[in-house]
């Protein structure tokens, strides 16, 4: 996520100081009420206002907030240290990520800090010399590659760029043997609401790949409908034809996977996010044939070979793996087992498949016959796979993980003979020898036992008020997984502990663990973080005077109903980017009807009572002594409504008693959070670990 630069938080601090001495209460906010019924409830609405960018009146209100908020944090007094310690923690090694593997050539980001962007590489594999391709650091570096796509032979490479944090993806296509681009660009290319989404033809002459209609006079671009296109390397944009998707989904999202050097083509289409997909397949230059529909409860899938291998969660909680080719009949290959499937790939005649269990993390092999190989001797607790690369027919692959204390490893796994050999880490900043990891479980209000990991220094043991973060997400199927500490050392350097709590919504457990926080059962997700912040409390790591909780996005919505419905038992709470008018969701603003999948739809009334139970903004409740309370927004968002953020810091402000600060800070030149260039991620990473510091008392 995005967040305020900290050369900001440095520059400004004497102003700072002297703005908030003279601006102690936020500014105020009119109330505008918009009345309606939904399920039968009155709704009052005194926000409303605040939807409208544009507007004057809106505009100065924003200014107002960010003069407020970056006096308060200013006015911090370990924002300036802490910014420091975490720039110096954040400049590692160079780092490396998404690895993928095309016709002998490794094609990866890579990326030096301070650097604002990574740069996108290539290399003969496994030992050529390393290429530059595309490097987009210029000034400030608000120009991000999206995605990237080698040719199946690795001559030719398309790749998609945006700008500012809007996700909007412009596709552009080069020679990797000259590094020249070819003159083709496709504008209007997914991104955001719709993901980007490319395969190429067999002859490497063409391309297929998601967009939205470009806009025309009178007709603005409406980040809605998108469909698959088919493009000609070389030929004018305007003579690109329709393939797929024409009337398909007013939400339709888009994963394409080249089989057998782009012979066949395999489609994996969404209605929104967090569903299940149906499976097409496509031999040559055919039409996209169906063979499986949304009962089958698809969720990822892979060419191993000339077949299609399909993770389906059908009757398998934990998944199951059918194979499929372009005859549409699909063939058992390997049943449910020990954890939940993550996804499938390719490795020599056979597989591998990467499994997880709450926050434990491992990868199977599998040979041509779907009997099992070994265990890949990764570590076995403490760490994440991430991306796997390999080649059709290749005993080798590259696998890549990280931990908690582990920063980016990649290794060469040989599947002939087991062996694991690193072929590359990045080399921290930092000692992280000292670091210790724990568990503790929590019990939900129905009794599903939720894992929660700690993370503290070697000495710093339960006292019953250590200054404590608790993260999670709960949605979407995305789990929360082991990741590197890195810049967080400023942190636990300080006494401070990091909790990660493994919630239902997220897919650690299988598809059920995900269904279990879906839609009117999303309480569940909410009800499974109280319990996650209540085994800290009664294992003695902390307090509810030292308790600090932080989500973004979907997390940001958990951090609004656990705010509103459990007040009194968080001091301090940080919210990026977050839904906090659920009913709202559905409004033409941002990718909301996307998420209709995920959170249902207020046009059933079971659906849109079960949401303003829990909306965070229709449970506000004047006369509250609501924590300390920072939200932050980016104003090219192309995910969630900036005004979500708006609406809801209003609210809190208005009826808050505590006495305890609602800071918004909305950012003007930034997004969603994805492409942000290396200040302001680590501006963001200062802004909340200083307001956390004073909220909870760290070093106190």
């Amino acid at each position: 996520m995005r967040a305020i630069v900290p050369r900001l938080l440095a520059a400004s601090l004497f102003a700072a100081f002297a703005a908030h001495a003279a601006t102690p209460q936020p500014p105020s906010t009119p109330k505008r009420v918009v009345s309606e019924t939904l399920a039968g409830q009155p709704v009052n609405d005194p926000y409303r206002w605040l939807e409208n960018p544009g507007a004057p009146d809106v505009t100065k209100w924003i200014e107002a907030q960010n003069a407020y908020t970056e006096a308060a944090i200013g006015a911090m007094p370990l924002g300036k240290t802490l910014s420091a310690r975490i720039r110096e923690l954040s400049i590692t090694s160079t780092t490396r990520s998404s690895p993928t593997l095309a016709g002998g050539t490794l094609f990866y980001f890579e990326n030096t800090p301070p650097q604002p962007q990574p740069v996108l590489v290539a290399k003969a594999w496994p030992d050529g010399e390393t290429r530059t391709l595309v490097d987009l650091n210029k000034g400030e570096g608000n120009t991000a590659i999206t995605a990237y796509w080698p040719s199946p032979s690795g001559r030719y490479l398309a790749y998609g760029t945006a700008e500012g944090g809007s996700e909007l993806t412009t596709i552009h296509i080069l020679d990797t043997k000259t590094g020249k681009p070819l003159g083709d660009e496709l504008p209007f290319a997914g991104g955001g609401t719709t993901p980007q989404a490319l395969a190429w033809d067999a002859d490497e002459k063409g391309v297929i790949y998601a967009r939205f209609d470009a806009p025309t006079a009178g007709k603005p671009l409406r980040e809605f409908d998108a469909y698959l296109a088919h493009h000609v390397i070389g030929e004018p944009v305007a003579k690109d034809r329709v393939v797929f998707g024409k009337g398909y989904s007013r939400v339709a999202e888009y994963i394409l996977m080249e089989g057998d050097g782009g012979k066949s083509t395999a489609l994996l289409a969404n209605e929104g996010d967090g569903g299940p997909a149906e499976v097409y397949l496509r031999e040559g230059a055919g039409e996209f044939k169906r063979v499986l529909g949304h009962e089958a409860d698809v969720r990822s899938a892979s060419w191993v070979g000339d077949r299609l291998y399909v993770v389906t969660f059908a009757g398998a909680p934990r998944g199951k793996i059918v194979t499929m080719g372009t005859d549409g009949k699909a063939v058992d290959v390997l049943a449910e087992g020990e954890g939940a499937i993550q996804h499938v790939t390719p490795l020599g005649n056979g597989f591998l498949v990467v499994r997880s269990a709450g926050p434990d993390w491992w990868a199977d092999q599998y040979d041509a016959k779907a009997g099992f190989v070994r265990r890949v001797p990764l570590p076995a607790t403490g760490v994440a796979i991430g991306g796997v690369a390999s080649e059709r027919g290749q005993d080798k692959a590259l696998i890549s993980y990280a931990g908690w204390t582990t920063p980016t490893h990649w290794a060469e796994y040989d599947g002939a003979s087991g062996s694991l050999k690193t072929i590359f880490e990045v080399k921290p900043a930092a000692d992280y020898s000292k670091v210790r990891i724990t568990r503790v479980e929590g019990t939900s209000k129905d009794g599903s036992k939720i894992p929660v990991t700690v993370i503290a220094m070697d000495g710093i043991t339960p006292n019953g008020k250590r200054p404590t973060i608790l993260y999670s997400y709960g949605g979407f199927g995305i789990p929360v997984t082991p990741g590197f500490v890195g810049p967080n050392l400023a942190w636990l350097e300080r006494g401070g502990v990091l909790a990660y709590a493994n919630i239902r919504g997220g897919n650690e457990f299988g598809e059920a663990w995900h269904e279990q926080g879906q839609k009117q059962r999303k309480q569940n997700v909410f009800d499974d973080f109280y319990a996650a912040s209540q085994a800290l409390i009664d294992t003695k790591w902390t307090d509810t005077g030292h308790l600090g909780i932080l989500g973004g996005s979907n997390g940001g919505l958990l951090m609004g109903a656990a705010l509103t419905q459990h007040p009194e038992q968080y001091r301090a709470v940080v919210g990026a980017v977050g839904i906090y008018d659920v009913p709202r969701h559905e409004t033409a603003f941002a990718n909301g009807p996307y998420n209709v999948s995920e959170y249902g739809s207020v046009k059933d009334p079971v659906i849109a009572k079960a949401m303003l139970a829990y909306s965070p903004l229709h449970n506000v409740k004047k006369g509250t002594k609501y924590p300390a309370v920072l939200l932050t927004t980016g104003a090219n968002d192309p995910r969630v409504a900036p005004w979500q953020s708006r609406k809801f810091a209003a609210a809190l402000q208005d009826a808050s008693t505590s006495g305890q600060p609602v800071l918004l800070l909305t950012r003007m030149n930034a997004g969603h959070g994805i492409g942000a260039p290396f200040s302001q991620r680590v501006g963001n990473q200062a802004l909340s670990m200083t307001f956390f510091a004073t909220e909870l008392g760290l070093g106190e």
